[in-house]
């Protein structure tokens, strides 16, 4: 097939995806004008899998570079299950998620399932078989938050680097890691925390910097009682 043939049959797949961005939508019958505004898109949906959930990507507009074969997205949303990443921009090689990296920046956020938030400035984020496999996100400093099951208390942490295994449920902070659960805080070289059985784990370097924790003990309750200890 001619490289040209090849081109036009991809744009027309992705114009279709993402709906026409850059052309004017043919209006329905008795529809407004062809010089209005494009016809509201579809989001894309990958292919399905036995027991997948679909992963969908909603964006406000997006552009194909031939020469370095990528597509861009801007105020991109992509959300799979309870899993959500949205930035203000995207770039991806293709709509392929069996195995790719797509690189997103500006004002980053991922919802992790159950209710943790990872917020930075930039994400590489990891498909491989048609889901959400792994995030690593960077900043000065990338931010990681979970309400605590059962209690008002916030877990909450940050790094230069976060990376969030979608399979395993945890999130490991590396370099300037501090994590607090309200009443313990944590700083070391490396930090564990699993979003599922919310529990966080310390990791020291050999010969290098230590953990270090910090108590703050309840305040009194009412009366002069101590409130119960939290598990």
């Amino acid at each position: 097939m001619a490289p040209s043939c090849r081109k036009g049959r991809w744009l027309a797949a992705v114009a279709l995806a993402i709906g026409a961005v850059g052309a004017t939508a043919a209006p329905p019958a008795n529809g407004p004008p062809a010089n209005g505004p494009p016809a509201s898109a579809p989001p894309v949906t990958a292919p399905l899998q036995p027991g997948q959930k679909p992963i969908t990507v909603d964006a406000a507009s997006s552009e194909v570079d031939y020469r370095s074969n990528t597509l861009v997205f801007t105020q991109v949303l992509i959300s799979q299950g309870a899993t959500r990443i949205q930035a203000d921009h995207a770039h991806a090689t293709g709509l392929n998620f069996a195995n790719s990296r797509w690189t997103f920046d500006g004002h980053v956020r991922i919802d992790a399932e159950p209710s943790g938030k990872l917020s930075s400035d930039e994400a590489v984020v990891e498909f491989r078989d048609n889901h959400i496999a792994r995030a690593t996100v960077t900043g000065k400093p990338a931010e990681f938050e979970q309400k605590l099951t059962g209690s008002e208390q916030i877990a909450h942490g940050h790094a230069d680097e976060i990376v969030y295994d979608v399979t395993d449920g945890t999130v490991r902070l590396s370099d300037d890691a501090w994590l607090s659960d309200g009443q313990h805080e944590l700083t070391a070289p490396r930090l564990v925390y699993d979003i599922r059985g919310q529990t966080m784990r310390a990791e020291s370097a050999p010969g290098g910097q230590r953990v270090h924790i910090t108590i703050t003990p309840p305040s009194p309750a009412p009366g002069g009682k101590q409130p119960s200890p939290q598990p």
